[in-house]
């Protein structure tokens, strides 16, 4: 059965605020309107593309008045690339959108008792800062509204950049992208134009069919530059061609590697990643720290930024020098080496097997001999027996992927009960939801928000918490809101 379609165009609406998920708001005949790629002020005709009880949501048909906010968006591809949504936002406003949406969610979602939260940190560069960027290959580009479909050659619908918003199987071809560094515009353009001359399949994302599938550009401060090339299958003269080619043309790219992914998704980080010329990896430097990053390494993605999140998550740690820290989800060991100097021992956990050899690497170059690193799932490397084995961790810092920390790793942490925790999170709900649980046997000392990607609603936050004493637990101070 087909969804009825609606005909629907509000005309003449105020925007009013900023709201979540890089969309705007306002109230029409007492329903909230939910729009994207407004900003409060903006005077605009909606068209309506969903509507239920208590709201809607819709897209802009036409700007009547802009708001006197309104910035002209510096990419030719906004509106329609997924990333950079609040280009139009000047930038003191989406630093005041972030910082609310960490207090709505922790405060009006999550119920917790927070102190007053510490002023966002905001990025130096709020452009070319990101170290790391995919694209993706696509049969069947995103075609514009003004384009004839009909008239476009085969050639004419490729195209490798980014997949448009909500859509798995489209994917628009990217020209510039103003986030990262040179030279990965033009790797990408040189990319793109060498497989359609040479007549190389491009992926086609609903029938899982091609050859070039997918690439990976990463850079670093040192001027390193890591090219990764994904294949849907094997090709050994046109693989080597095109990577000869490639290497021949960029001599600055410093690691080259090849993944063949015949899987039905484009994560490698389950695949064998291949060096094809150059060096294993790239390095990138951190208050005289020297990380080795491999090509599934993870790595924060915007540098300049990460520098200022580890200073803030090590000085709300607290470190005498006499603690013994977990490190937990600790990647490449970053935040590790980061606080060892601190600390008395260091104990890093981390999933990808990669990325331990990574940071054992990067702990032996660096000279510090106080961190051990562990490999395996949080919630089955680290329980009673691991604590028992390894040390009573005094404070514990946790930088979880977006889903947050699993229930029996939160368990885990109240059972070992460490006085301090600092928990750096890329997602305040998820976090919000976790510390729903500490809070049991723990209070709330410090909110820091962080913005690690500008012009986007995206919000990395630290909170630190303290031990609450145990004859304390039950006393009406410290009971969570409901």
């Amino acid at each position: 059965m087909s969804r009825k379609k609606i005909d629907l165009v509000l005309e003449n609406v105020t925007v009013e605020a900023i709201a979540a998920e890089g969309n705007a708001l306002t109230h029409v005949d007492g329903m909230v309107l939910f729009v994207g790629s407004a900003v409060p002020g903006d005077i605009v005709n909606v068209r309506v593309t969903k509507k239920k009880k208590n709201f809607m949501e819709g897209y802009i048909t036409k700007i009547v008045e802009p708001s006197p906010d309104r910035l002209k968006p510096f990419c030719k591809h906004f509106g329609l690339c997924g990333g950079c949504k609040w280009q139009a936002l000047p930038y003191r406003m989406q630093l005041q959108a972030k910082e609310q949406q960490v207090i709505d969610q922790l405060v009006r979602i999550g119920h917790l008792d927070i102190p007053q939260i510490s002023p966002i940190i905001p990025s130096e560069k709020t452009t070319l800062y990101r170290n790391k960027l995919e694209f993706t290959f696509s049969k069947k580009r995103w075609i514009y509204p003004w384009e004839d479909p009909d008239s476009l050659s085969e050639e004419e619908r490729l195209g490798l950049g980014f997949h448009v918003g909500k859509f798995f199987d489209k994917v628009l071809d990217i020209e510039e992208c103003h986030l990262q560094r040179e030279p990965s515009n033009a790797i990408r353009n040189f990319i793109r134009d060498y497989a359609i001359d040479n007549g190389l399949e491009f992926y086609d994302l609903r029938e899982n069919k091609g050859f070039v599938r997918n690439m990976f550009i990463r850079t670093t401060d040192t001027g390193d530059v890591m090219l990764i090339m994904c294949f849907a299958y094997e090709d050994e003269p046109a693989r080597v061609a095109m990577l000869d080619a490639i290497a021949e043309e960029f001599p600055e790219i410093t690691s080259l590697h090849y993944v063949i992914n015949t899987k039905l998704n484009d994560s490698i980080s389950d695949q064998t990643c291949i060096l094809y010329k150059g060096n294993e990896a790239i390095f990138e430097t951190m208050e005289g720290l020297s990380f080795r990053i491999g090509p599934k390494s993870f790595y924060q993605t915007n540098s300049a930024q990460a520098y200022r999140l580890y200073s803030a998550a090590r000085s709300l740690a607290g470190l005498t020098g006499k603690e013994t820290v977990y490190d937990l989800y600790t990647g490449t060991g970053t935040i590790a080496q980061f606080v060892s100097s601190k600390a008395s021992k260091v104990i890093g956990i981390e999933y990808v097997p990669e990325a331990i050899e990574d940071a054992k690497d990067n702990a032996r170059r660096n000279g510090i001999t106080n961190c051990e690193f562990f490999a395996g799932d949080m919630k089955d490397v680290l329980n009673a027996k691991f604590i028992s084995a390894h040390g009573h961790p005094d404070v514990m810092i946790l930088d979880p992927p977006r889903a947050g920390i699993h229930p029996a790793v939160a368990d885990v942490i109240l059972a070992a009960e460490p006085s301090r925790i600092v928990y750096v999170s890329c997602n305040p709900a998820s976090q919000a939801r976790d510390l729903q649980i500490l809070c049991s046997k723990y209070r709330i000392t410090a909110v820091q928000p962080v913005d690690m990607f500008p012009h986007t609603q995206h919000v990395e936050n630290i909170c630190a918490l303290e031990l609450i004493p145990e004859e304390e637990r039950t006393s009406p101070e410290t009971i969570q809101q409901d």
